[in-house]
């Protein structure tokens, strides 16, 4: 039986790094053939299928900033490789993923499935460049691209403000393994042993500062220890995190933690008091699929992605004002507070991943997205 052929095309780095391996580790690697074309510098680790055999892949100079250069420069040898590779279908994950491989559909007539995990537009409170970004996701929707979103959020922001047609949007949401070893940690733990947790680098997505301040509001009422986890070379709202943890004299009760493994984001996840999320906007985020697969209970803002994953007085709380601060921390001392809300959340938590976002049992899903949306434009 001939394999079905895709590219996948993306900047390889976060969430969206995440979701390409956990596809490629559990498709059908007999029905199945992958190729990756991603950035010169995202990741050093290489890609495995289902069968741990490495994936071929090809480096391109993709990066997350705009540049007319390199991006030209990559949407050109990118197309080499696609006449070269002659796929049946193109995967295109994230906003830069989604342009390169979009370009490409149009210049083949391959069908490109586009997966943003969360939408370019979302990442700036800039008029001029949220309607830039806005356009630019506006003009592709019209080739022959589908948008494959990571969540219900997602896919119907892609329908009501980019305007993708009712029959171009499938929903494929992300998912993980069940997380069934809890590995030692590979760091040392600097932090004491009751902590509330969030991954999240400092930027304007993940709304850090205001993190910030609603721990300086629930240390009013109880001691209160935050690690964030994902601090790294992307985090532009770092400093400015940095000095706000200073005027708020909460030095001694935040661990700010660089990047770490997986593993390590799973132990430390498994053994906080609760998991807490300010982000303005998601895709579908990995670190609130991983508390629900650990039965830790969050407090989240109402953004994409996060309310696709909490339910209010159910699993968590959900913040339904932006910005609520007193609101968030009463939740978060609410739920400290009280063991039956805890131990309800916990155990929906585990209900509600297991029911939904487990991948062992929702790859069937891709599966069949992909082999229905096969182009036969090379067979």
């Amino acid at each position: 039986m001939t394999k079905i052929k895709i590219v996948h095309i993306l900047h390889s780095i976060g969430g969206v790094d995440v979701s390409l391996r956990l596809i490629l580790e559990n498709i059908d690697s007999s029905e199945f053939e992958n190729i990756i074309i991603h950035g010169n510098s995202d990741t050093m680790n290489p890609f495995y299928d289902k069968s741990l055999n490495p994936i071929k892949e090809y480096k391109l100079p993709i990066s997350r900033e705009i540049s007319i250069i390199d991006d030209f420069i990559s949407i050109v040898k990118a197309y080499r490789i696609i006449r070269k590779e002659k796929p049946n279908l193109i995967h295109a994950h994230s906003a830069k993923g989604g342009v390169i491989g979009r370009s490409i559909g149009t210049l083949t007539g391959i069908k490109v499935l586009y997966t943003p995990q969360a939408f370019s537009f979302l990442s700036t409170s800039n008029k001029i460049k949220r309607n830039v970004f806005l356009y630019i996701e506006k003009l592709f929707s019209k080739g022959n691209s589908l948008l494959l979103a990571s969540s219900m959020s997602e896919l119907n922001r892609g329908l009501k403000e980019v305007g993708f047609n009712q029959n171009k949007v499938l929903l494929f949401n992300n998912a993980i393994e069940p997380i069934k070893e809890i590995s030692k940690l590979s760091i040392e733990k600097t932090w004491p042993d009751n902590y509330i947790c969030t991954v999240g680098r400092p930027s304007y997505q993940k709304n850090i500062e205001m993190m910030v301040r609603v721990l300086y509001e629930v240390k009013k009422v109880r001691e209160i220890y935050l690690v964030i986890m994902g601090v790294g070379p992307v985090s532009g709202q770092l400093e400015s995190v940095k000095k706000l943890i200073k005027e708020l004299d909460l030095s001694e009760n935040i661990t700010l933690l660089d990047w770490t493994t997986r593993k390590d984001v799973h132990s430390i996840i498994s053994k906080s008091q609760l998991y807490i999320s300010t982000a303005r906007y998601e895709g579908l985020p990995y670190s609130v699929i991983e508390s629900l697969a650990l039965a830790i209970p969050c407090v989240v803002s109402n953004c994409d992605g996060n309310r696709d994953l909490i339910i209010d007085d159910y699993n968590g709380y959900v913040i339904k004002e932006d910005h609520d601060i007193i609101d968030f921390s009463n939740k978060i001392i609410n739920l400290l507070k009280n063991k039956n809300v805890f131990d309800k959340f916990s155990a929906n938590a585990k209900k509600t991943f297991e029911q939904h976002f487990n991948i062992l049992e929702k790859i069937k899903d891709l599966e069949s997205i992909y082999s229905a949306q096969k182009n036969k434009f090379y067979n």
